[in-house]
């Protein structure tokens, strides 16, 4: 049976042991500014878990010596890389739970009380405690920390589509003009280019980065499309956005692709079920010499089809974002950037290649991120409850509902009731809302168009006036974009 506790008195019930010493593995950077000794930065981070009432160690458990009971212990190791040295670490469970980012966690790797994951997704966590990346099935929650990228990934996305479209060689105008060698009147004609408004944007896939990027793409005017299932559609149209329900159908016409699936479960087959998800198909959907963005996973695309659509025309340039790993010891190459590698010899000049840096390298998302894995395995140890859950909730434990970054993913009943204990928003929100229909019902109840339009000349400034403080105050409060099911 699944738990189903309920706070008590505003307090949930705690699980943790006094007298017992919890330890928790970080494997990855929390700061990504330098401090004073040279080093990645996490001083953040640190004085958070300190404020949680936790200690942070710098190095493996064998160097703390005698541990405080009662206290949650963080063991911060950022350099663990190889499955080998993870595997000498974690494979005897001395670590009760994990918080990792980009480091691949092998299946022996073993936390019995849980992991979390920075940032969306959750393919490196390969730990069998909770099931795998996917998290089904295992004895402890899988976690992760949704949204705190996201809108990083998705700046990195349009970055890239900027850096091709415009095509307008800024680099060699500047020479041009820094040497006083143009003149406008004359030669500007001979540098023709176009503009982002009014192409097609295709996104593949509506989670928390693929829908920052679409609102981003509509910013400058795109129009958009996203494929999803069947059950995000009436959210996709809600927000303005066209639906596709299948990935060809959302890349027809497309002058512009990004990726946003995730590799999605394994099967029984070791092969990821979003593996390949954009082959040849989708490609060759595309309008002629379009601009395809991968960074989610190096494996949803097909780098073979990928191939032919560069050799052909079809796609002009592909940007892609994926692990790449270097054996320090042999110099050999792994990870699924491995395929891409052929195609920027072949195409010089129709690829950017990025070793998954586009999110990663982001220092107040990483630390933001890392503090809410933090708050998260405080949760899980202390209370038994799961924030954000992937997979399945394992016994003993209660799903807390989801958590993002405000603006960002999408909004619980949690974050409306909140909104809702505020007067002062209430009221204002409740007041735009009454008075917007008061001046929608007198126009619909107009007698003639005479009538109507004299009372649109007289409204039309307020109305919008409340359209827009009303919007404005949706999007503060976080209030837009599909609700948690």
């Amino acid at each position: 049976m699944q738990a189903q506790e309920q706070p008590v008195q505003g307090e949930w019930p705690r699980h943790d042991e006094a007298g017992r010493a919890y330890k928790v593995l970080i494997a990855d950077l929390v700061g990504l500014k330098f401090g004073p000794d040279g080093r990645p930065d996490a001083r953040e981070v640190r004085a958070h878990i300190e404020e949680k009432g936790g200690v942070f160690h710098e190095g493996p458990l064998e160097d703390a010596g005698a541990l405080a009971t009662g206290v949650i212990h963080f063991f911060y190791q950022p350099d663990l890389s190889t499955e080998a040295e993870l595997l000498a670490e974690t494979a005897d469970g001395r670590y009760d739970a994990l918080i990792a980012a980009a480091t691949f966690i092998p299946r022996a790797a073993r936390f019995d009380l849980g992991g979390v994951r920075i940032g969306a997704g959750t393919g490196n966590m390969g730990s069998a405690s909770w099931g795998g990346g996917g998290g089904e099935g295992g004895i402890a929650p899988l976690m992760n920390t949704p949204g705190f990228n996201s809108r990083a990934t998705a700046q990195m996305v349009l970055k890239a589509i900027l850096k091709v479209s415009p095509d307008l060689p800024v680099d060699r105008l500047h020479a041009l003009v820094a040497a006083g060698d143009f003149d406008t009147g004359r030669q500007l004609r001979d540098f023709p280019t176009e503009k982002l408004e009014g192409k097609r944007l295709a996104v593949i896939g509506y989670g928390n980065i693929g829908r920052e990027v679409a609102k981003l793409g509509r910013a400058f005017g795109m129009t958009v499309t996203i494929y999803a299932r069947e059950r995000h559609r009436q959210w996709i149209e809600s927000e303005g956005f066209g639906y596709a329900s299948t990935p060809v159908e959302a890349a027809s016409g497309a002058h512009f692709l990004s990726v946003h699936t995730g590799l999605g479960s394994i099967g029984a087959d070791g092969r990821y079920a979003n593996a390949g998800l954009i082959g040849a198909d989708v490609l060759n959907a595309m309008a002629e010499g379009a601009v395809l963005v991968n960074y989610d996973r190096g494996e949803v695309v097909d780098a073979s089809a990928l191939d032919a659509a560069l050799a052909g025309g079809k796609v002009r340039h592909a940007a892609i974002d994926a692990d790449l790993f270097k054996n320090a010891a042999t110099g050999e190459l792994s990870g699924p950037m491995l395929p891409y590698l052929p195609l920027a010899a072949r195409h010089p000049g129709k690829t950017e290649l990025l070793p998954h840096a586009a999110a990663d390298t982001d220092h107040p998302s990483r630390v933001a991120g890392a503090k809410q894995a933090v708050d998260q395995i405080v949760d899980v140890i202390r209370y038994r409850r799961v924030t954000n859950r992937k997979g399945t909730l394992p016994d003993g434990f209660v799903d807390a509902g989801a958590k993002s970054a405000a603006g960002v993913g999408k909004v619980t009943a949690q974050h409306v009731a909140e909104i809702a204990a505020d007067p002062a928003v209430l009221a204002e929100l409740r007041t735009l809302a009454g008075q917007s229909a008061a001046i929608w019902s007198a126009l619909e109840a107009a007698g003639d168009a005479t009538e109507r339009l004299s009372l649109a000349s007289a409204q039309a400034r307020d109305l919008l006036m409340l359209s827009n403080r009303y919007v404005t105050l949706l999007q503060q409060a976080g209030l837009q974009g599909p609700a948690e099911d």
